[in-house]
């Protein structure tokens, strides 16, 4: 097998992800879009599948002995590198003309995602990062400028994110995160990847979320990781397989982790 380094991944889910915009925005708002309901009860529109399609037919080409783990076609092969896509992060905004969605690309190396990728055509913006590389992002196809993460350092001070209440009601963790927005300065309920981005570019402190797959979660760790962040689940363990997220500017992990883990 060819070596690849992660500049030549990095550049492989940057190509991916212009051609993943080209397919999605031009079904955004579209009067004649497929919506379906999957048997967990979430939405999946004719985009979401077509743009999965499109990105697995790209990383077979150029990558034919990877894995790829896909949020709408599942798993295939089991190679150390496995690339993990969510085709449309946000479906029920983008099914609701609310621009807030984008496609996640990552590559996972033994289970550590080391190259993350989220475009977000109708924000007009990009986010990208490889381990060592830094992290980027390029507003309106302009030119790419570095992300950092906050400098607070008191929660009193913090401008938090904790999407969905009604999430955190059913899985019995209202009262942490109530905690939490009582504990911070502002909060928000900004919700899928956006809010995590906002995190990268300095303007949230924390982003949490109980209930999450790993595709939702795989392509934010590098670039949130590169910035200067921690990424890790509600109990405290790095990475995107424990089914949640607390995302921090770092300075913050450990007062935020005490009250979400309850």
């Amino acid at each position: 097998m060819t070596d690849f380094s992660l500049a030549d991944d990095l550049a492989l889910a940057l190509t991916l992800a212009a051609d993943a915009d080209l397919i999605s925005y031009d079904r955004y708002r579209a009067r004649d879009l497929d919506v379906t309901l999957k048997p967990d009860s979430s939405f999946v529109t004719d985009a979401d599948t077509a743009v999965e399609r499109a990105i697995r037919a790209g990383i077979e080409a150029a990558r034919p002995g990877d894995g790829i783990y896909g949020e709408e076609y599942g798993v295939q092969g089991d190679s150390t590198r496995q690339w993990i896509i969510d085709p449309i992060d946000g479906t029920a905004n983008f099914l609701r003309g609310l621009p807030i969605w984008g496609t996640l690309i990552a590559l996972a190396v033994d289970g550590v995602p080391v190259v993350g990728a989220v475009s977000s055509p109708a924000l007009q913006r990009r986010w990208w990062a490889a381990r060592g590389h830094g992290a980027w992002v390029s507003e309106q196809h302009g030119e790419p400028h570095p992300l950092r993460v906050s400098s607070v350092g008191d929660l009193a001070e913090a401008n938090i994110s904790y999407n969905r209440i009604q999430g955190w009601d059913e899985k019995g963790r209202l009262d942490a995160v109530l905690e939490l927005t009582r504990a911070a300065w502002r909060s928000r309920a900004i919700g899928d990847m956006w809010s995590y981005m906002l995190l990268a570019e300095g303007a949230l402190d924390v982003v949490t979320e109980p209930e999450l797959q790993p595709y939702d979660m795989a392509a934010l760790i590098p670039i949130i990781e590169e910035a200067g962040g921690r990424f890790t689940d509600l109990d405290g363990t790095p990475g995107p397989w424990g089914g949640s997220a607390l995302a921090t500017n770092g300075a913050l992990h450990t007062a935020a982790l005490a009250i979400v883990k309850g």
